[in-house]
């Protein structure tokens, strides 16, 4: 153990950092651990195929405010984030486990709401509730998701199969949901101040259903697979675009850039960030949430990747030690560094 942990706080690491502290010293013995801790799922093997596992964690007043979520589309989304990690390594979904605290606050309504949304979202995937625990909490509400999931052998994608040459990809829009985000806070405090008891959410439906209830782009794995592209690594953008970029190049040993034009964002999210005087660059770079896929593949796929429509090339891996850079129109260069998400 280092020395010098003690002196130090748990906001000096940030979450990856802590992360990587706390499991630098974990061995893995059993033969069939394949992957892990690093990778969106740990892998196991367990016979014909490869058992994918993964958990994540909500904390009321940290991750979700009831005062503008719906307990249903809570529920919701918490099997996407869940469910997000299984479909990034290229499985397929087929249970999730919920864990849940809660105080005696929530009555039976809401707590059957949170689960109607939890049902709906596997009925869509086709992933079963089979199980879980409930307990009771001093305060507020924990949801706790475990997914597992199955993928081939020869089929798992990592994030650590990057290559210098390869082509940047990426599924949907970037900093919709950080968006939502803000415009719902700013109501909120409106709400506190003001006592305002209707919020000005017209015309920015986008952003706000981008943060309530996500969606995960299972199509375009679909496409992929029809046109028999593999990607090299692959990664589900929670974390902000710039920090789950920057996971795949620290794990392959690449270097990136990516090209400001060719970061795709909606005009909702463009238009509610200039009215909160942001570049929208930023929130598409650190935002966090998108639940897109971003992915890679090699140069030689150029054509390929252009038959699937869903997908947008933003950039191309370069060699270790080039330096991580967005490059503007008129060729100048910022580095890219990861300020996402760090709960």
């Amino acid at each position: 153990m280092d020395k010098t942990a003690h002196k130090k706080s748990i906001n000096d690491f940030g979450k990856f950092g802590l992360v990587n502290h706390l499991t630098k010293d974990v061995r893995t013995g059993n033969k069939t651990t394949i992957t892990g801790i690093g990778d969106d799922s740990a892998v196991v093997d367990s016979g014909n195929n490869l058992t994918l596992v993964s958990t994540d964690l909500l904390l009321e007043g940290i991750h979700f405010n009831l005062i503008y979520t719906p307990l249903k589309h809570l529920g919701y989304k918490a099997v996407i984030r869940a469910i997000s990690d299984i479909y990034a390594m290229n499985g397929t979904p087929g249970q999730v486990m919920i864990a849940l605290g809660i105080s005696s606050k929530f009555k039976l309504d809401q707590v059957e709401d949170l689960y109607e949304g939890i049902s709906l979202a596997c009925e869509k995937y086709h992933v079963d509730l089979v199980g879980g625990d409930i307990t009771s909490s001093l305060t507020g509400m924990t949801i706790g998701v475990t997914s597992i999931g199955t993928a081939g052998k020869n089929n798992i994608i990592k994030r650590n199969g990057a290559r210098p040459n390869d082509l940047i990809c990426v599924t949907g829009d970037f900093g919709a949901s950080f968006m939502g985000l803000q415009l719902l806070e700013r109501e909120r405090k409106l709400f506190v101040k003001d006592k305002v008891t209707q919020p000005d959410l017209s015309g920015f439906e986008y952003v706000i259903k981008r943060q309530l209830k996500p969606e995960i782009p299972v199509s375009t794995l679909i496409d992929l697979k029809k046109e028999e592209i593999i990607p090299t690594s692959m990664i589900d953008v929670t974390d902000g675009l710039a920090s789950d970029l920057l996971h795949i190049c620290k794990l392959s040993g690449t270097c990136c850039r990516i090209f400001y034009s060719k970061v795709p964002i909606d005009y909702e999210t463009t238009r509610l960030a200039e009215e909160f005087n942001i570049d929208p660059m930023t929130p598409a770079l650190n935002g966090g949430e998108d639940f897109e896929l971003l992915f890679t593949v090699p140069l030689e796929m150029v054509e390929k990747i252009k038959l699937v429509p869903s997908v947008k090339v933003i950039g191309h891996m370069t060699t270790s030690g080039s330096g991580n850079y967005i490059v503007g129109d008129d060729g100048s260069e910022v580095e890219i560094t990861a300020q996402g998400w760090k709960e």
